[in-house]
């Protein structure tokens, strides 16, 4: 499952995706530490833009840092006063149109029901989980998202095996 942004899905930014945070400089040349939080690789890749504090923003050059951040080189950024402005923003990017992949943004609020029409609520938050990310039901419920075999941006459909909702 591709994430795209946290459980709450919510931005200042309209129709755009919260994918990560601007930590802190690196350097004095205006390189960042960067946190994503989204798995699409190619939000850091050269030539991608972000939207920091209302400014687009232009991957240059992205390395790995350790502890799953980014040592990132934005072509608009050129000083360290410049990247300290930055410390603690978030970075925002449009939703990518791929619809092979289950998106956490399309997921929240969608109905979800079972092959056979059963009716089991609203998803209401994407649960990051090792095994495999979860559907937050709104009755409480968990389902693997292993289950989705079809969705669209009203309806997610689930193969929960027998006895998945009695637990």
């Amino acid at each position: 499952m591709s994430k795209s942004t946290s459980s709450s899905s919510t931005t200042d930014e309209p129709d755009l995706l919260e994918v990560g945070h601007i930590r802190r400089p690196h350097g004095v040349r205006g390189d960042v530490y960067v946190q994503l939080i989204t798995d699409v690789d190619a939000r850091a890749e050269p030539g991608a833009e972000l939207i920091a504090d209302g400014r687009t923003l232009t991957v240059d050059r992205a390395r790995r840092a350790g502890n799953g951040r980014l040592i990132v080189t934005f072509g608009e950024i050129g000083n360290r006063e410049d990247a300290a402005r930055l410390t603690n923003v978030a970075l925002y990017a449009p939703p990518i149109d791929d619809p092979s992949q289950l998106w956490v943004h399309e997921l929240i609020g969608a109905h979800v029901v079972e092959r056979d029409g059963t009716n089991r609520g609203r998803c209401v938050a994407v649960v990051d989980n090792p095994a495999a990310d979860l559907l937050e039901l709104d009755s409480g419920a968990l389902v693997p998202v292993t289950f989705v075999v079809e969705h669209d941006r009203a309806t997610i459909t689930i193969d929960p095996p027998d006895g998945l909702f009695d637990l």
